[in-house]
């Protein structure tokens, strides 16, 4: 059978190393890996030369606030970024939606809401709060991909935080249905204290934010946590690990046979608390960014396999939100755009840092694709989804304003210098994304768990 379209290259990443290969595609799948002069006549080619060719990324923690808060993000606003980012897929988070997908009626009103609108393939996590243990089940049954779940306060009055007994309850309910529960791991107890503890200090600066989220609330949660994934047999996931400190404890759990996994971000990997200027409030999340030799243990972790992988916890706001005048850290919201600058962040840290361009895709397609359950996601090899990303690792450019697709352009990262350009983003073969322009129209999917 003659391919609808062939894409070569001398970099193309595919089954763990980078070397010249052609990608043949038969209706939106991949349906070899082939030689680089392996062209049947009077296909289409794409010659993509020396750029490296990718999976398309898969990012598994995205805010898009769909419906209900749509002035912060939309589906429309939030894939396009992932397109122009060389994301192909990504996983909404249950919250800061309005309503919540805490039930089956609220997924299938978030599922409506994004019919038509996306650029590239979308799929839900379903939220676990509070009396809610019974729906997970049934929500699964609906498509949705696992659970997210908080066990602090999560900033949003209708998505409740668990204690250790909702968490529990939910484990146990989990445990043999192969979906994970992922974990914002603080503690209230460690902030409430350390909160205390700076009170009259000048809102305005950094280290007084950095005081008020200690290390040891995400280390406590992060062992509690672990004790119940041993108990109860059940998948968890911690999501946004900040602190290194909890590295040790993620290990012993690892070893004593819990199915306790992690990732990371773009921001703690690439910035360092001492280089926060006071009132800079774009660079507010939860947990915070730490300092630079955390950062450099994160990235010890990361290349050593301690950490799974890196998405983006994309999580805007409207800019008022981010109190930008008053640069007040404890009044501004918590989170940080970066959609689609994630594959070039990653990138400019990792090269300074000697790591080869493989290593992405395991931390960027294919990790964040097994624990979302999508086996067609996150790999060039044949049977997968021909979800692409064309990109040249050695140029670089500057982040403005300007080039940023998602709603609202406060990002932490204007003005950085970043290698790694995204060209030509594929969506099941089909182009959505190519230098600056989308030739296509919303043809995303719906995302499913597929064991």
């Amino acid at each position: 059978m003659t391919p609808d379209l062939i894409v070569r290259g001398l970099r193309v990443v595919t089954g763990g190393a980078v070397r010249p290969a052609s990608v043949h595609i038969q209706g939106g799948t991949i349906v070899s890996v082939a030689g680089y002069d392996e062209l049947p006549e009077g296909c289409p080619v794409v010659d993509a030369q020396g750029a490296a060719v990718m999976p398309g990324l898969v990012d598994a923690h995205v805010h898009i606030n769909e419906p209900g808060r749509t002035e912060w993000e939309g589906f429309e606003t939030a894939t396009r970024a992932a397109a122009a980012g060389g994301v192909t897929s990504l996983v909404d988070m249950p919250l800061n939606s309005i309503p919540p997908t805490t039930t089956v009626a609220h997924l299938e009103k978030k599922a409506r809401a994004a019919q038509g609108r996306c650029l590239v393939d979308v799929g839900f996590w379903g939220g676990a709060v509070p009396g809610n243990a019974g729906e997970l089940v049934p929500l699964l049954e609906a498509g949705a991909l696992g659970f997210k779940c908080f066990m602090v306060d999560s900033g949003v009055a209708e998505f409740g935080h668990v204690a250790e007994a909702d968490l529990r309850a939910a484990l146990e309910v989990l445990a043999g249905t192969g979906a994970p529960l992922l974990v914002h791991a603080e503690l209230p107890g460690p902030i409430d204290a350390a909160r205390a503890a700076i009170a009259g200090l000048d809102p305005r600066t950094y280290a007084a934010y950095l005081r008020s989220r200690p290390r040891e609330a995400e280390d406590q949660a992060i062992a509690l946590l672990a004790s119940l994934c041993q108990a109860t047999g059940a998948a968890a996931h911690v999501v946004h690990l900040s602190s290194a400190t909890a590295l040790d404890i993620l290990r012993r759990a690892r070893d004593g046979g819990a199915a306790l996994s992690a990732e990371t971000t773009p921001h703690y990997l690439h910035f360092a608390a001492e280089e926060i200027p006071d009132g800079a409030t774009p660079f507010k999340c939860a947990p915070p960014i730490r300092e630079r030799q955390n950062r450099e243990e994160l990235w010890a972790a990361l290349a050593g396999g301690l950490i799974d992988f890196v998405v983006s916890d994309h999580s805007p706001c409207t800019p008022e939100l981010k109190r930008l005048e008053a640069g007040d850290f404890d009044a501004a919201w918590g989170g940080i755009s970066s959609l689609q600058l994630g594959l070039s962040i990653v990138w400019t840290d990792a090269r300074r840092r000697g790591i080869p361009l493989e290593r992405l895709a395991d931390w960027l397609c294919r990790g964040p694709a097994r624990l979302a359950g999508l086996r067609r996601k996150g790999e060039i090899a044949r049977g997968f989804d021909a979800d692409l990303v064309i990109w040249d690792p050695d140029a670089s450019f500057r982040v403005e304003p300007p080039i940023l697709q998602h709603r609202h352009k406060v990002t932490p990262y204007a003005g950085e210098e970043l290698h790694g350009v995204v060209q030509t983003t594929y969506l099941r073969g089909e182009k959505v994304y190519e230098r600056g322009s989308f030739p296509a129209e919303a043809r995303g999917r719906w995302l499913k768990r597929e064991g």
